[in-house]
């Protein structure tokens, strides 16, 4: 170990990934609240401080660290930029105040301090230095105090008082300091912490039986799901369909005439991932569409699928690209027991993976001249993490704005890696949790592990890929459930429409697939349908619009309540100046009724106190005034969503 005049030790500096491998996630305007140890030999008095700057700032901000006791050290700093910050922390001997302590302890001691009145007059004139006008005026007059005797009473004064001290902090003298390894936090617009996207097919918004939709007949629909609270707009593939190997309708391997294929299956002789399926319109129809869902403060997102049809003009004109077997055919795409026939995957390990990799940057940016900032990436995880980590990273250094949803429902550690190189946000399991336990425990590692730091969760009742169980078949309540919770649970939420207003549930026998599912044929909706489900997504959503609690994930207590079917929790934001309490019944048929217990101690409301609950659904208000209350909620409206006023 080299020869290091160093005293003080920093260690388990959080909030960091892997040593500092990968950074760590906030949007503009949030807080990085670092803890760390630091310790120094002795009893001397050690000092520790954040230094943190943004990638084009020159120079780094410092915020001293509060001691919260047994060499932990605690500082927080807001992000006010996207992009990069650099933080780290540093500790060191501060002998001003190492001095001024020792006089402290001496004087209560009743010692005579002259010889140490005369010793800090060294940190004085290094003090001097620093300072101008009154302040400068005031260390000369102690100066000399401190060297006069007869100024004695005077000088003890002032050696132990708290304007010396705050003197002594503003202007540090930084002895042997030390510093952690610079680490690293990403900072994205505050859409990559809260988002509600609708998902539909624009092939599906034609007003005739049979008829393809076109993006003109999308535009139609825009004014409705803006209507709804949503702020994104998903689509899944627009570009030409391969017409080899085609899937019929219910995943049928041989398509009948007029069958109108997946759109996951890309490319044929119309183009490939940089063109437009030609029934949906042309580039200038679909400039047209993003305008237009801007217009009602609405952003597009597309599909990124890389993947190809047998038919892809790929298959031509770079066949290095893909992987043949011995008899010459290529392998199509399978996920076992699934099978799709109708699309090969590109080859990671060819060759000419850099010629591969930068033609799949560049259809992303095609997309994104296009005005496009937001991409709900397919199957992720059946590429390399790396080659996400490149891309991603080469994405943002000209278009920071540009978010990227994972949608990979895999094993928790690969959904995990993901996050890490770069994805904004991710798909998750909440489509799967049903039960109180579940969610609490699911939520709980959400927000309470290393995950926060890095996994932004975006949680979807369904996919056109998965009509879960409990939703096949399911009533009104059920939908309303699974909606309320997860936009209450979650800052990014998502719903696959209009299926899923319009509860059509109906699925593959055995299988958690939809029964007509419009990934393999065109759909007849009547747009203009209004019902329960809708008028209360549209009132949630401006609910989450309005209150900065729900506009996060992070900040959540669940609250005891002695009834399996309801769940109960308290959300706020970071100041504390919006506070929730949510109570759903998970129960679809039956009302539910129990005590919830209130936070009174992170409310900071003494017991007996009166509290102001207003129902943000209902506008019904109520008084509480104990730790206990009583909840009952009918299946009809199986939610409260209380706004809490002290």
């Amino acid at each position: 170990m080299p020869m290091k005049q160093e005293r003080v030790v920093i260690e388990n500096v959080n909030p960091q990934l892997q040593c500092g491998t990968y950074f760590i996630k906030r949007v503009v305007g949030e807080k990085v609240i670092i803890h760390a140890d630091v310790l120094g030999d002795g009893h001397d008095v050690i000092q520790a401080e954040v230094a943190f700057k943004h990638e084009d700032d020159k120079s780094f901000t410092y915020v001293r660290m509060d001691h919260l006791g047994n060499d932990v050290y605690k500082a927080e700093f807001k992000v006010e930029k996207q992009g990069f910050y650099e933080y780290k922390v540093q500790g060191w001997v501060d002998n001003p105040l190492n001095w001024q302590h020792g006089i402290e302890a001496k004087l209560k001691d009743g010692q005579i301090v002259t010889s140490e009145l005369l010793d800090g007059v060294q940190y004085l004139e290094i003090l001097l230095k620093q300072l101008k006008g009154k302040q400068k005026e005031y260390i000369s007059e102690l100066i000399r105090a401190f060297q006069d005797k007869a100024s004695y009473d005077q000088a003890i004064k002032a050696a132990v008082s708290d304007k010396l001290h705050s003197l002594f902090v503003e202007y540090p003298l930084k002895n042997l300091v030390n510093s952690s390894r610079t680490l690293q936090v990403y900072v994205d617009r505050k859409k990559a912490n809260f988002s509600t996207w609708y998902e539909f097919f624009p092939r599906s918004t034609a007003t005739e039986t049979g008829k393809h939709g076109t993006f003109k007949d999308a535009e139609r629909i825009l004014p409705k799901i803006a209507a709804m609270g949503f702020d994104t707009v998903y689509l899944p593939p627009i570009h030409p369909i391969g017409e080899v190997n085609r899937k019929g309708k219910n995943n049928t391997t041989v398509a009948q005439e007029g069958d109108s294929g997946v759109p996951w299956g890309i490319g044929s002789r119309h183009g490939g991932h940089k063109s437009i399926h030609p029934e949906l319109g042309t580039e200038a129809d679909f400039k047209a569409f993003i305008k237009k869902a801007g217009e009602h403060d609405m952003e597009v997102a597309m599909d990124l699928a890389f993947q190809a049809a047998p038919d892809h003009p790929y298959i031509t004109s770079n066949p290095e690209w893909f992987r043949k077997r011995p008899d010459g055919t290529m392998q199509y795409a399978e996920n076992p027991p699934k099978k799709y026939q109708d699309i090969v995957n590109f080859y990671f390990e060819s060759k000419e993976y850099q010629s591969l990799w930068k033609e799949l940057l560049d259809v992303t940016l095609h997309w994104i001249s296009f005005g496009i900032k937001i991409f709900r990436v397919d199957n992720p995880h059946t590429k390399p993490y790396f080659f996400w980590n490149w891309l991603i990273s080469e994405v943002k250094k000209d278009h920071p704005d540009v978010l990227f949803l994972a949608e990979a429902f895999s094993r928790p550690k690969v959904m995990q890696q993901l996050a890490k190189q770069g994805f904004s946000q991710s798909y998750t399991y909440y489509t799967w949790r049903v039960h109180k336990h579940e969610l609490m425990e699911y939520m709980t590692e959400l927000t309470q592990s290393e995950m926060k730091e890095y996994y932004r969760p975006n949680f979807w009742p369904n996919t056109p890929d998965i009509n879960p169980y409990h939703l096949q078949g399911a009533n009104e309540s059920m939908h309303l459930i699974r909606y309320a919770m997860a936009a209450t649970l979650c800052g990014n939420i998502g719903i696959y429409g209009p299926v899923y207003e319009y509860m059509v549930t109906e699925s593959m026998p055995g299988k958690e697939e939809y029964m007509h599912s419009e990934k393999y044929e065109v759909r007849l909706w009547d747009w203009s349908l209004e019902n329960k489900i809708t008028y209360l997504i549209r009132k949630i959503n401006q609910i989450r619009k309005d209150h900065k609690a729900l506009q996060q994930t992070n900040n959540i207590r669940f609250c005891t309540v002695e009834n399996e079917n309801l769940l109960a929790f308290y959300k706020w934001d970071d100041e504390r100046q919006d506070e929730l309490l949510v109570v759903i019944n998970l129960d679809s048929y039956y009302p539910q009724r129990g005590m919830v217990q209130l936070p009174l101690g992170e409310l900071g409301v003494e017991a007996g106190k009166p509290i102001q609950m207003r129902d943000l659904v209902t506008d019904n208000s109520y008084i509480w005034y104990n730790e206990w209350n009583f909840v009952e909620l009918p299946a009809s409206l199986p939610f409260h969503i209380f706004q809490i006023k002290k």
